[in-house]
């Protein structure tokens, strides 16, 4: 009975082993026939960092989290079978994806640059941006989840620079993304932080808001500099290549 209890917990074990790696996998072919092997791969090795940093995050609060799963041209996602019972802890989960995403672009950064491979730089540069949409100021992006821990009304930021992406490059994504953000932008409309929920979870110190709004400043303008820069570095080298 012993040995068959612990077969059925190692099978469980493979099943997500093999959900994640099957969905990785599957994702890196889908990318290849667009972008190329060695561009798929590391996208999608970025993807995992990302997502390993939520899930790290996550365990050290102790909770129970799930392995990630992927879907091509969608991204990746942990699921969180334990949700954050407050505001500061939903912050730094959603702070570690960005967080270990950066440290992970930032690899790729290094590397592309002493070994002067321009697909490696092209991988650091999605992952640049990808971190920094992520940290638009609205739930349920990451950043949304971080600038909670000091209002839910922060989310209505959020709204324009959703916007203004979506004016700027059209994406059946940004119109999904914005479906799921409109019940928490009437939760930011409605929010009052004398009701239940803005005294419980919501109920965090001055000190706790000016740490994780410093973090969130920080992170955005080094993701800003980088991408921008990035992204010039690979246009001066397509020019030239086209000269």
């Amino acid at each position: 009975m012993i040995k068959l209890l612990l077969l059925l917990l190692s099978g469980a074990k493979l099943g997500k082993l093999f959900t994640t790696g099957g969905t990785m996998l599957i994702s890196v072919v889908a990318y290849a026939f667009i972008y190329g092997w060695r561009y798929a791969i590391g996208f999608v090795a970025l993807l995992f960092v990302h997502e390993s940093g939520h899930y790290i995050a996550a365990k050290r609060r102790g909770l129970d989290v799930g392995a990630p799963t992927f879907i091509p041209f969608v991204g990746a996602w942990i699921q969180l079978k334990d949700m954050p019972h407050d505001a500061e802890t939903e912050a730094y989960v959603g702070l570690g994806g960005p967080l270990l995403g950066t440290v992970g672009a930032l690899v790729c950064y290094f590397l592309a640059r002493n070994y002067d491979e321009t697909w490696l730089l092209a991988v650091a540069y999605a992952g640049f941006f990808l971190n920094l949409f992520n940290m638009i100021p609205l739930s349920p992006l990451d950043g949304g989840r971080i600038t909670a821990v000091l209002s839910p009304r922060i989310w209505l930021l959020g709204v324009p620079v959703l916007g203004a992406a979506y004016l700027y490059r059209p994406s059946p994504m940004l119109l999904v993304i914005a479906l799921f953000a409109a019940p928490q932008v009437w939760k930011a409309i409605t929010y009052r932080s004398d009701s239940a929920e803005g005294r419980g979870y919501y109920a965090v110190s001055n000190s706790v808001k000016w740490e994780y709004g410093l973090y969130y400043v920080l992170l955005v303008t080094f993701l800003a500099v980088m991408t921008h820069d990035v992204h010039e570095m690979l246009q001066s080298l397509r020019s030239v290549k086209g000269v």
